[in-house]
């Protein structure tokens, strides 16, 4: 019997990049402006952090995927952004959409999403993207946390169900400021690409429960990994499947300090 630890790689995850054309982004974005600002992505970050991306060759190309990744700070969006190297469209908290910053998030093609309550729009437009062979990013713990994953909404979960999308786990670690500690400068910032993954096909509320709670493990395997590497402090990570050895070690909150901890020392 397999495991949410055990590393997986889905058939249809085949390496290979496809043309882009547009379809996998929603009605009303513009592909080029969403180029551009992916191209941006790439470098921006570089006067704030030092950021190591391991694993990047993972990321999928020329089929449908959606991304789930833990959240701790605001900055994991733009960062991942910049890091997948190929068009993503995001679901983001409603609230952000308002005034010039709106008008831009909807030109490059992001989706606006009520947390707390059903919001089936974006989530079909989502699923419209994922059919053209595009990528979706979610946050599966539905808003800012620890990073821990120890809880996840069930959206994520749909859209792979619904779509036939593979999904893609990744971990960040290092964007969360201390609380209560100083500013830090260039804090070390990790990005850990796990091993896409197809979820089962159950269906029903039962199907899709047993869906989230597969996903949830696997992104909270691949954070606790992660957090195994920095707590090591080796200085460059070699790239091989990821879940397949990580053990939770402690509670989500020890996990969450020593997080805390590092990101002082970094």
């Amino acid at each position: 019997m397999s495991t949410a630890g055990e590393a997986r790689r889905s058939p249809t995850a085949v390496p290979g990049r496809a043309v882009a054309t547009g379809a996998e982004l929603p009605p009303g974005a513009w592909p080029w402006l969403h180029d551009v600002a992916r191209w941006i992505g790439t470098w921006w970050y570089r006067p704030f952090f030092r950021l190591r991306v391991h694993g990047a060759e993972r990321v999928p190309h020329g089929v449908p995927v959606v991304m789930v990744a833990n959240h701790s700070a605001f900055v994991d969006g733009p960062l991942l952004y910049g890091m997948v190297r190929r068009r993503s469209v995001f679901l983001i908290k409603r609230e952000i959409f308002r005034g010039p910053l709106g008008w831009a998030l909807r030109r490059l093609g992001q989706l606006p999403v009520r947390r707390g309550e059903p919001d089936r729009t974006p989530l079909l437009a989502a699923v419209r993207v994922l059919r053209a062979g595009g990528l979706v990013g979610v946050f599966p713990e539905g808003t800012r946390g620890d990073g821990s994953v120890s809880d996840a909404e069930n959206g994520a979960a749909w859209l792979a169900r619904s779509s036939g999308a593979v999904v893609l786990p990744v971990a960040c670690r290092g964007t969360l400021r201390p609380r209560g500690g100083r500013r830090r400068f260039r804090p070390r910032v990790d990005v850990l690409v796990g091993e896409p993954f197809a979820l089962p096909a159950e269906k029903g509320r039962a199907g899709l429960r047993a869906a989230t709670e597969r996903l949830r493990a696997e992104l909270a395997a691949l954070v606790t990994e992660l957090d195994r590497r920095r707590d090591e402090e080796v200085p460059s990570v070699t790239d091989r499947p990821t879940t397949d050895t990580a053990r939770a070690s402690g509670t989500p909150g020890e996990r969450a300090s020593r997080d805390m901890t590092r990101g002082e020392r970094a």
